[in-house]
Order: C-alpha cells, then structure tokens, then sequence
C-alpha cells in the first residue's frame, strides 16, 4: 500500500492482467481519487464514510439473501449484525 509519501507508487507490481497502458490510467484514476479525498472538509469526509456503509451493507444484505433466499428482512438485518460483531471481535483479537 502506498504511504502519502509515495503515491504515485500504487503497487510494487502492476496487476498481471493490466497492460501498461491501462495501468498508468488506473493509476491516475486512483491519484484522483486521492487528491479528492485529501480536498474534503472533515464532516464530508464523515458523511461519506456513512454512505460507503450503508453501501457496503447493502451488498452484504444482497449476498445474505442469495445464501439465504428463505430468510426475510429481520432475519437477514440479523445475520448483519452478528457479521459485523464478528468484524469488530476479529479487528479487537487478531
């Protein structure tokens, strides 16, 4: 992972399927990516770490109901849950 001192380093090695073409523009995508995040006030910067959990929520809920089709939605909000409480034990007991 790069440093803020290294940027444009993204990776030791570039990706084996990226030619380097496409390389150097998934590169300065990402260095985008980063000049917009460093740009945003603090409570952007919240907000937008809320939506991204929301987000990322979602696609689990998605993933809980394909793995579970005959859960309904209390069920599947509660298989989140004890997915994120596992989360958060694996990050407090590595």
């Amino acid at each position: 992972m790069p440093t803020d001192d290294h940027t444009d380093s993204l990776r030791e090695q570039p990706a084996p399927y990226a030619q380097p073409e496409t390389q150097r523009l998934i590169d300065e995508l990402y260095r985008e990516e980063l000049r917009e995040a460093r740009a945003m006030r603090p409570e952007d910067k919240l907000l937008a770490g809320e939506e991204l959990f929301q987000y990322a929520c979602s696609i689990t809920l998605a993933g809980i109901q394909n793995q579970f089709p005959q859960a309904n939605e209390t069920e599947r909000r509660r298989i989140l849950e004890s997915r994120l409480k596992l989360q958060s034990w694996l990050e407090e007991h590595p």
